[in-house]
């Protein structure tokens, strides 16, 4: 039988190695222009695909991209900067000014390649009207704690930015636009990818307001008079200046699950993907999990073991208390609650992009004498999750998951092996 932690290890590594940007971008090369080529992104990994696009690039070409502090690439002709995520701050600020004046007074022979990956919402501030960068994260603060879906939280951060929603692209007209996208959206939405800097999509101003009531999100009162003036309004799909334009997604959750599950089958294990777009609470979504594992694990059903099961999508954590963690700590803080006493069942939860939450670890792995360490170490497990803060109850135990930023993100991975 396999060892766990190094089989899950080499799992989250297939899947991976499957975004790798210089292969993935080479891919999808955009025809060169008569006129200049100007290189735009943003995301946690924008900076390996800046520097994946200047190799397999011929021809000239300058640009800029920002990524998360720490996650930079050596580039020779691209421009890196570091920025704050997930909460904004002064350099993202800086980022997205310079960003909007890179696209300035092209012609319509010049070609914009914009690299975007997950993470650019919180990179780019570009706060709106008269709004102000506290204004900006207080939205993303808010956003970030409301449980609500991405798809929810792009409807509002668009119409509150002047570089989000399309709005970096329509700077660029009537220059070619061609975005590069890594997904780490469920369902592949180019458009909620960063909130979608050179992508519109169709949710308005009005679908804005409502999804703020149905979540009963708080935010600041020059926010929402903005949101009520027809100034808020954002670029549609139907926009001329975005005839020419090209979208290619060249990395996703389903490409890495499935290259996992060729990975656990290599090694012996049969696979069984369960979802590449799973949402909802990440404590939910862990006791479903759980609840899953045990039935193969008992009952040799609904799938025979031993087996491996994926899943990816990108869960949500509604905050009740300002604990340390991120969405697959708490997933996998909840699974291991499920699973607590049942041997046999191993499990990894990570984030693609090598970070989960705010600390440097991208998850976490657990078993099902998880929690029994747990209380050997004078940790309650059920009290944590409670407090959001499934982190300090890994870290007890020796349990996090730190490879390091990996230079891409398809968003999360839950790797399940029962034997």
């Amino acid at each position: 039988m396999v060892d766990p932690k190094p089989f899950l290890t080499s799992i989250f590594e297939a899947a991976v190695a499957a975004a790798d940007p210089e292969r993935t971008i080479r891919e999808h090369l955009p025809q060169p222009p008569k006129g200049r080529t100007i290189v735009i992104g943003a995301g946690k990994g924008a900076a390996q695909m800046a520097a994946a696009f200047e190799k397999v690039w011929e021809g000239p070409l300058e640009g800029l991209v920002v990524t998360r502090y720490g996650y930079g690439a050596p580039t020779q002709r691209i421009e890196v900067i570091e920025a704050a995520h997930p909460v904004p701050d002064k350099a993202g600020l800086e980022a997205g000014q310079r960003l909007l004046r890179q696209v300035e007074g092209l012609s319509a022979d010049d070609l914009v390649v914009a690299l975007v990956c997950g993470g650019g919402s919180a990179l780019l501030p570009a706060p709106a009207g008269s709004l102000t960068l506290e204004d900006e994260i207080a939205v993303n603060e808010a956003l970030l704690a409301s449980g609500a879906p991405i798809s929810v939280m792009n409807a509002i951060r668009k119409h509150v930015s002047a570089i989000k929603g399309g709005r970096l692209a329509a700077r660029a007209h009537p220059a070619r636009v061609v975005s590069l996208i890594v997904s780490d959206i469920p369902g592949d939405n180019p458009a909620l990818v960063a909130s979608g800097p050179t992508v519109p999509d169709a949710a308005s101003r009005a679908d804005a307001l409502k999804a703020i009531k149905t979540y009963g999100i708080d935010l600041p009162k020059a926010v929402m008079e903005h949101l009520n003036s027809p100034e808020a309004d954002a670029p549609h799909p139907d926009d001329e200046r975005f005839a020419r334009n090209e979208v290619k997604l060249i990395a996703s959750a389903a490409v890495s699950l499935e290259a996992a599950a060729a990975e656990a089958k290599r090694q012996g294990i049969e696979a069984v993907i369960l979802s590449d777009s799973i949402e909802g609470e990440a404590r939910e979504v862990g006791s479903v999990h759980a609840a899953i594992a045990r039935e193969i694990a008992t009952r040799n059903r609904p799938f025979s073991k031993p087996v491996l099961l994926l899943s990816g999508g990108e869960t949500t954590v509604t905050l009740r208390a300002k604990g340390k963690g991120g969405r697959n700590s708490e997933f996998l803080l909840s699974f291991a609650l499920g699973i607590d006493g049942f041997a046999g069942i191993h499990a990894l939860a990570a984030d693609t992009d090598g970070i989960d939450g705010s600390e440097d670890n991208a998850g976490a792995f657990c078993d099902g004498e998880t929690v029994r360490r747990m209380r050997s170490a004078g940790i309650d497990a059920r009290a944590l999750l409670a407090a959001n803060n499934a982190w300090t109850a890994f870290d007890a135990v020796d349990d996090l998951f730190v490879p390091g930023p990996t230079g891409t993100n398809v968003n999360d991975l839950r790797a399940i092996l029962v034997r």
